[in-house]
């Protein structure tokens, strides 16, 4: 009875990403049919399928080998193929080669990250990520869709951004740049009342404008390790100078 109670609690982390899967693939139809907002919308949605299968796994005590592999199959769909696609057919097919080599690239970072995670230590993952996580760089791309829509941004010049951005977030993912993580277990422990305060007041920014505040939000993490690196630098930079002067 026991062992038919664990291979229970087993389907449950994998059901979500399943979820996550579906929705990836549910974009890339909603892509091909040239419903680009429908797209964006699976993709944010799977990453919350992402999240929450995790979650459930150190919960319910399930990880598995199985599960984090099946997970990194998922991912590599649902924040790599998906918005490789959905960037493409919306804004880098003009480019012709340029473009589809872009949206490529970005797909192939987007595995090694996926292969680094994977081979990483697993007690470094809890404090912070080594690269930028491809469901953020899957969000940038969404969320960013969402934006241009919402003002209307349209031209050769909004295009070149895209292009622009597709290749900064393939760089990024692989780069050495560390962003924080949310997976660590204190956080699920302590300062619940903090916490869950936190929680309201951010879903009620997102809420107020989705379209704005989404991009705004996933733009302000990725552009978050790669500033505090350069605040880092300038600042042993000041340090050097004034052991130097002191001298």
């Amino acid at each position: 009875m026991k062992e038919n109670k664990l291979n229970k609690l087993y389907i449950l982390p994998n059901l979500f990403t399943t979820f996550n899967l579906f929705c990836g693939f549910y974009s890339i139809i909603a892509t091909l049919q040239g419903s680009f907002f429908k797209a964006s919308i699976a993709i944010i949605v799977a990453g919350l399928f992402d999240a929450l299968d995790g979650r459930i796994a150190r919960l319910t005590r399930t990880t598995s080998l199985f599960g984090s592999e099946y997970d990194s199959l998922c991912d590599l769909v649902s924040f790599g193929v998906a918005p490789a696609l959905l960037v493409h057919q919306w804004a880098l097919g003009s480019f012709g080669r340029y473009g589809w080599l872009a949206a490529f690239l970005y797909v192939a970072t987007t595995a090694l990250r996926l292969a680094r995670f994977n081979t990483s230590d697993s007690h470094e993952s809890l404090h912070y990520f080594t690269g930028l996580p491809c469901p953020a760089a899957a969000y940038m791309i969404s969320t960013t869709f969402m934006f241009f829509s919402f003002f209307g941004l349209t031209g050769r010049l909004f295009e070149t951004l895209v292009l622009i951005l597709v290749y900064s977030l393939s760089y990024l993912m692989v780069s050495s740049h560390q962003y924080m993580s949310l997976k660590k277990p204190e956080t699920l422990r302590t300062k619940t009342l903090q916490g869950l305060v936190a929680m309201v007041l951010i879903i009620i920014v997102l809420a107020t404008e989705p379209q704005i505040t989404f991009f705004l939000v996933t733009l302000a993490y990725i552009l978050s390790a790669p500033t505090y690196k350069l605040y880092s630098f300038i600042r042993q930079g000041e340090e050097s100078r004034s052991r130097k002067e002191l001298r």
